[in-house]
């Protein structure tokens, strides 16, 4: 099948304001781009690209003073499949695990493993290791915390999402991701596109989702402690130790997001393009 994305983001700056956008679809992706999710700027403003320290395509600009409109609209192949479930896959010994895999055992800004590790290994002790325990970790965030975007903050983190018992998917990913870490099971957070290909309406207004890949087995899996179940046409766009490290924006100065518009939609009749 084929997913059309994009976005636009509209922002108003009092004054000329450097940004950091990490917006690009994730490079393990680029084979199947049909039609290249390009940025463009309104006004139109010199644009750079790099990659950062986990991989992920950033781009820099420096946004005038008054509002700027940032957009992209792109098209790219997917199988159709839901996210892979590998029920056998196991949990490594510690010294045992690869070592680019060790910095997502440790804590960061929005996961807090100091402050939770004492009521994960309560919570999940008795789980079954590897795809199990991750699994009842899923279950249990995705039964405890009761979405809603008011409840949104940009500073909540996962031990607040556990003790307030609300939040967004960054939030649901937050406290997964921890209690994964807490657990010794190496956890990173991932943003991108997630279509409602496959699900029922009525449909939530789109936006762009947070979901975890955990090592098992070998390899990293997707897991979505959000939904709670495997879902078509995921799209990556970054990943890193939590939202701090795959924030769509970082502005160097005062910045007001006025509006803000994601799409992602199967194309109907398209085929495998």
């Amino acid at each position: 099948m084929q997913i059309q994305l994009g976005y636009e983001l509209i922002y108003d700056c009092p004054q000329p304001t450097p940004m950091i956008l990490t917006l690009n679809v994730h490079y393990t992706r680029a084979s199947q781009i049909i039609f290249p999710d390009h940025l463009r700027t309104d006004p139109m403003v010199p644009v750079a690209g790099y990659r950062d320290s986990f991989g992920n395509w950033c781009t820099r600009i420096v946004a005038p003073k008054g509002r700027i409109r940032l957009s992209s609209s792109a098209v790219v192949r997917d199988s159709g499949s839901p996210d892979p479930v590998v029920a056998t896959a196991w949990q490594h010994a510690v010294q045992d695990l690869p070592e680019e895999t060790l910095l997502f055992l440790l804590g960061s800004r929005y996961c807090e493993t100091d402050r939770l590790s004492q009521t994960a290994w309560d919570l999940f002790g008795g789980a079954p290791t590897g795809w199990g325990r991750v699994q009842a970790i899923c279950d249990f965030v995705h039964g405890h915390i009761a979405f809603g975007y008011e409840h949104a903050r940009p500073t909540k983190t996962a031990f607040d999402a556990f003790s307030e018992r609300t939040g967004v998917c960054r939030d649901f990913a937050h406290l997964a991701v921890a209690f994964c870490r807490c657990m010794n099971i190496p956890a990173r957070y991932c943003t991108g596109y997630l279509p409602d290909i496959g699900i029922p309406p009525p449909f939530g207004v789109m936006d762009f989702a947070g979901w975890m890949e955990v090592y098992l087995g070998g390899a990293w899996h997707v897991f979505d402690p959000r939904n709670n179940a495997p879902r078509i046409g995921r799209v990556l766009i970054a990943r890193g130790r939590d939202a701090a490290d795959v924030a769509i924006s970082s502005t160097f100065g005062p910045a007001e997001l006025v509006s803000f518009t994601v799409v992602a939609d199967e194309i109907v009749g398209a085929g495998t393009g």
